[in-house]
């Protein structure tokens, strides 16, 4: 993609803007979404940038805009609670005790074990 650095905000709004235009199925979004962010990354401070933007645009669009943003960020932070969850199994931390200081069930917990464990 060819932008410059200043630029990178604006591409990402716009993008949102034309990905909620197209009104395309929740599956698809995050398809597009995951092949564009892998190019485009923007910093926590852009973010924070891009979200001041999209609260300057038409009602409608802004609230469908936050919306796609929002199931994202919730996905980013899944990843972190899990990436916690999997150093807390490493340092010896009993499974009860890693779900009660995550929100994970103890299932969840379990399979990430079982998956370290094989990884291991």
């Amino acid at each position: 993609m060819e932008y410059t650095e200043d630029e990178k905000i604006e591409v990402k709004k716009e993008f949102l803007r034309m990905l909620v235009r197209l009104e395309l199925d929740p599956a698809r979004n995050r398809e597009l979404t995951t092949f564009f962010e892998t190019y485009l990354k923007l910093t926590d401070e852009e973010e924070y940038i891009l979200q001041e933007e999209v609260r300057h645009l038409n009602p409608d669009e802004e609230a469908k805009v936050m919306e796609l943003m929002t199931s994202y960020e919730r996905k980013g932070i899944e990843k972190g609670i899990k990436k916690v969850a999997i150093n807390l199994l490493s340092d010896g931390m009993d499974v009860p005790k890693v779900a009660e200081l995550t929100g994970l069930s103890e299932k969840e917990i379990t399979e990430l074990k079982n998956q370290q464990d094989r990884n291991d």
